[in-house]
């Protein structure tokens, strides 16, 4: 396939592309306005090459290993570190040979634009490359290389789209490295403030910041991180499931309606040190059994509350097996469908602390136990996500796309969800008509390297997502 590229005469600032697309062979082209049904069905998603770039992106940062095979080993690609850059590095030399036009902003985000033939701000697909610390493959990756996908397949079909069409790589999704999830959707979204973004410390002992890091490997773009510097008409987000629903009810494709509110938090126990041999219980103010009730409460509450909240990040001073622990800090998460539920969690939450940090028993954390000296307890807010609900039209091409494929099965081979985890489709939603398209995780693992998703459910789904760019930029035509 030969594509020549033409140099545009004007262009807007924003977003008119500056180049122009156009074959040189004789063969019929279609635009997006001329796909009907059956059309569309031609419109293959190549499965060996959408998973060739799955596992070959998996070399840079690969994980622990779960099982015999080559491709049975997981990730560990942090956010801005050397192996994130090789990805980064991978995915802005794949996107610009496909014919798009590459920028970098201010938080490292990456957007490929491919030019249509009227000018307007583009309908973006894409995710993440970060992972967790110990992740599997797919998360994040999957929509991302489906994205990718998705612009060989208009290239194979001679597809040119009526508007621009673009491929996006979020930095920092995970919130693993530098702690506030989404953070760079955030920015770009006009919910977090740049500086604060650019001086999120990494996580543990290290002293670098998401500016200092972006610097470092070179991915501090000049544009704005802004959706006015960089507009989106709508916004498609590919993902595993992550959870153990559409695997367990035979469903193969989760029709996102929106995303569940969350919240975290750093909490602050101060106790005294002491030596664990020569202090008597009931004199002893331990931040770590005082910690550890509250994370028990947390529990209990969540349960309460029909939410969920977990503690993933702890830490403790002096670290000694002799001494008891003085100083404590604690990760909590707490999620919920609605933040009104949210809301009661956190006040109950925030009173029982205060209680236990008194030493007094809540529910009967102190029974069988030796009461000690009180602690003091303190609150940080991290990150707030409120639910999300996502746009009417976007889930609407999403679920037409799904008909292409599935046809009269559509109702039983696929699910309306809401989604439990937090994803930058949150922040984009705010902005612009967002939707995502969910596959099955086997077993509901995720965050963990034996996340799988099987090929043909990678299939399917990045065939939800070429459907549904490719009807979302019909019906743009339509008005």
């Amino acid at each position: 396939m030969s594509i020549r590229l033409l140099r545009s005469s004007s262009h807007h600032q924003c977003y008119r592309p500056r180049y122009q697309a156009f074959s040189t062979t004789t063969r019929w082209r279609w635009h997006t306005s001329e796909l009907d049904g059956e059309k569309m069905k031609s419109l293959k998603v190549h499965r060996d090459r959408l998973m060739k770039d799955i596992h070959h992106t998996a070399q840079w940062g690969t994980g622990e290993r779960w099982g015999k095979a080559s491709a049975e080993t997981g990730m560990s690609r942090l956010a801005l570190s050397d192996a994130d850059k090789s990805a980064r590095d991978w995915f802005v030399k794949t996107t610009e040979e496909l014919g798009c036009k590459t920028t970098v902003d201010a938080m490292g985000n990456i957007f490929a634009v491919r030019p249509g033939q009227k000018d307007g701000p583009p309908i973006y697909a894409g995710s993440h490359l970060d992972t967790q610390p110990t992740g599997g493959r797919y998360d994040g990756v999957l929509g991302v290389t489906a994205a990718i996908e998705m612009l060989r397949v208009l290239n194979d079909n001679w597809v040119e789209t009526e508007y621009p069409v673009g491929v996006v790589n979020w930095t920092n999704e995970e919130g693993a490295r530098f702690p506030i999830s989404m953070v760079s959707s955030g920015v770009w979204s006009g919910s977090i403030p740049l500086d604060h973004a650019h001086n999120l410390k990494e996580v543990g002992s290290g002293t670098a910041t998401m500016k200092s890091e972006l610097e470092r490997i070179g991915y501090l773009g000049s544009t704005p991180a802004s959706h006015e510097a960089i507009p989106m008409a709508a916004h498609f987000e590919l993902h595993i499931e992550q959870g153990p629903i559409l695997e367990s009810e035979r469903h193969k494709i989760g029709i996102v309606q929106g995303v569940q509110a969350y919240r975290w938090f750093t909490i602050h126990v101060k106790g005294q040190d002491c030596h664990t041999g020569t202090t008597p219980f009931n004199v002893r103010s331990d931040a770590l059994l005082t910690a550890a009730k509250m994370i028990l409460q947390s529990h209990r509450a969540a349960t309460k509350h029909g939410a969920l909240a977990s503690t993933g990040i702890l830490t403790l001073k002096p670290g000694s097996t002799n001494t008891v622990p003085g100083d404590v800090k604690f990760s909590l998460d707490i999620r919920a469908a609605a933040d009104k539920t949210l809301d009661a969690l956190e006040q109950d939450l925030r009173d029982d602390f205060a209680l236990i940090a008194s030493a007094s028993d809540v529910a009967g954390l102190n029974t069988h136990g030796t009461p000690g000296l009180p602690c003091t307890v303190s609150w940080s807010t991290d990150s707030i996500s409120s639910a999300t609900t996502f746009h009417s039209d976007c889930i609407s091409c999403v679920e037409a796309a799904a008909k292409v494929i599935f046809g009269d099965e559509t109702e039983k081979l696929t699910k309306t969800m809401t989604s439990g985890a937090g994803h930058d489709s949150v922040y984009t939603s705010k902005v612009c008509p967002t939707s995502m398209i969910f596959v099955p995780s086997k077993g509901g693992v995720s965050h963990n390297p034996r996340e799988f998703t099987s090929e043909e459910d990678c299939t399917l789904g990045a065939q939800v997502l070429v459907g549904s760019v490719v009807e979302c930029d019909r019906r743009r035509v339509r008005g």
